[in-house]
């Protein structure tokens, strides 16, 4: 059995939660899926509707605002009673805050950043990113169960609820939290300032690089991506050079996206910019250098002038709505 750890909000469970209850699904045919909080009936059901054996709310008053130490005491209390093989969470900013001190009450090895698992016999081989992308390194844990895992975003795709499948069963877990437990005080959820887009739920995105040469030809982009309904984002040096917002930026030191349709405009494909699109469903580059690496990931490569190429494309976009 592998416990999926499931993040929601209002009610709502996020794009990276239903990733990773996909990973734990490549790794065994039995999944539970796990909801914390205060009142989480609305996102269980959501949850219910996937495929998973069932869907465990684990409920606390402590829960209702988020503290690593109300989740490392609910968890850690509610793991050690279960047989489970794995635990696997999604790979976000609350998972770095509280699984590491999860891992360390329970005893058990934590690995993180995970882009990939293989079975091996009765082994799990994980794969994840060394020294910033450079190299993808195989992973076999040892140590006694349940070992804890984190997918990185993107490194899986995000199910569909079955068609015609009937909803898993859900149960209400009350989770032992003392309040000794407990040595923060929440305060209300920080909100960053609004955004233009979350391009973690971009559906089509086109990112550009350095090839574009200077930011006025920006406006050329932004047609294309009008066209097709997409979000204009960057590689980092453009972002860097004040070109777009950093909130564009597309890397391993920007935002990790897994879009239907990702084109890489004049961007080389640096292993830091890979590694936050990667997970795309179809990625296509157009690039003048008929080496550049962004090829080696690309579905389809376009080798020219993406002063050229791009003019064309909109022409054809616009053709095909007439």
């Amino acid at each position: 059995m592998i416990l999926a750890l499931a993040e929601h909000q209002d009610g709502r469970i996020s794009r990276t939660s239903l990733e990773t209850v996909a990973a734990a699904a490549s790794m065994d045919d039995t999944v539970v899926a796990i909801v914390c909080g205060a009142d989480t009936e609305q996102a269980a059901g959501v949850l219910s509707g996937f495929a998973v054996a069932e869907v465990i709310r684990l409920e606390h008053p402590s829960l209702a605002n988020y503290t690593p130490d109300a989740m490392v005491a609910a968890l850690a209390r509610f793991l050690t009673a279960t047989d489970a093989a794995c635990v696997v969470f999604p790979h976000t900013y609350r998972t770095r805050d509280y699984a590491p001190r999860l891992a360390d009450r329970l005893g058990r090895p934590l690995l993180t950043d995970c882009t990939g698992v293989s079975r091996d016999g009765d082994t799990w081989r994980f794969t994840r990113p060394m020294f910033q992308g450079r190299i993808a390194a195989d992973v076999v844990i040892e140590g006694p169960a349940p070992h804890l895992i984190s997918f990185q975003i993107g490194a899986f795709r995000a199910p569909e609820p079955p068609a015609g499948r009937a909803p898993a069963p859900v149960r209400l877990v009350n989770a032992t939290v003392e309040s000794s437990d407990i040595r923060q005080v929440p305060e209300a959820p920080f909100r960053e300032a609004r955004q233009d887009v979350d391009l973690g739920t971009a559906d089509r995105i086109v990112a550009v690089g350095r090839g574009l040469k200077d930011a006025s030809h920006l406006d050329l982009i932004r047609r294309l991506a009008s066209s097709l309904g997409a979000e204009v984002a960057a590689s980092r040096p453009v972002c860097d050079a004040g070109w777009l917002p950093m909130d564009r930026q597309i890397g391993s030191s920007g935002q990790t996206v897994a879009p239907r349709l990702y084109l890489a405009i004049g961007i080389s494909g640096a292993i830091q910019h890979i590694v936050g699109m990667k997970g795309s469903r179809t990625i296509v580059a157009i690039n003048k250098d008929a080496d550049a690496p962004i090829f080696e990931v690309a579905d389809y490569g376009i080798v020219g002038d993406v002063f050229t190429i791009v003019p064309q494309l909109i022409t054809a976009l616009h053709a095909r709505k007439q």
